[in-house]
């Protein structure tokens, strides 16, 4: 299940950057040689771009791959840096998990009213759906990294 997960969030992140690539190649070259670029190609870069962000998102986080704010960490003892792993893996899974609900729930609002992008007219919706769930998928991530953590220490691995 876990290789299947990191394939998943891997090959989404991956396709949409290597299509944001391919889209700026055509785009400036279109530009510089027919003296025509792609109609809208800032929208689909900017959709493409939440597709990378969010769809790496669950993968960053169970390999603990985030930005680390670490300089206090060889001055507290071992028993607080375990505490502190955990409450971090607990308010990220809480926040996440919210902002998920959030963000599915104005998914919801957008697909009711229709909003789409400017230029192109595409729906905003399912972006805004899959960055809920993604985000809430990373949520759930941090609160079992949370257990393993405290399961981990109990067995005296860490």
């Amino acid at each position: 299940m876990k290789k299947l997960f990191e394939t998943l969030s891997g090959l989404l992140a991956g396709i949409a950057l290597f299509a944001i690539m391919l889209l700026t190649f055509l785009d400036v070259g279109g530009r510089k040689l027919l003296d025509n670029s792609i109609t809208g190609s800032l929208e689909l870069t900017e959709l493409l771009m939440v597709v990378v962000i969010f769809g790496a998102l669950p993968l960053v986080s169970e390999r603990g791959e985030h930005v680390v704010f670490d300089s206090m960490d060889p001055f507290l003892p071992a028993f607080l840096k375990k505490i502190q792993r955990a409450l971090v893996h607990l308010v990220c899974g809480v926040a996440l998990i919210s902002l998920g609900w959030l963000m599915y729930k104005t998914g919801g609002d957008f697909l009711e009213t229709g909003e789409t992008t400017a230029q192109l007219k595409i729906l905003k919706a399912p972006f805004i759906y899959g960055m809920g769930l993604l985000c809430a998928f990373t949520g759930v991530i941090h609160l079992g990294l949370m257990f393993k953590e405290q399961q981990d220490n109990e067995g005296g691995v860490l």
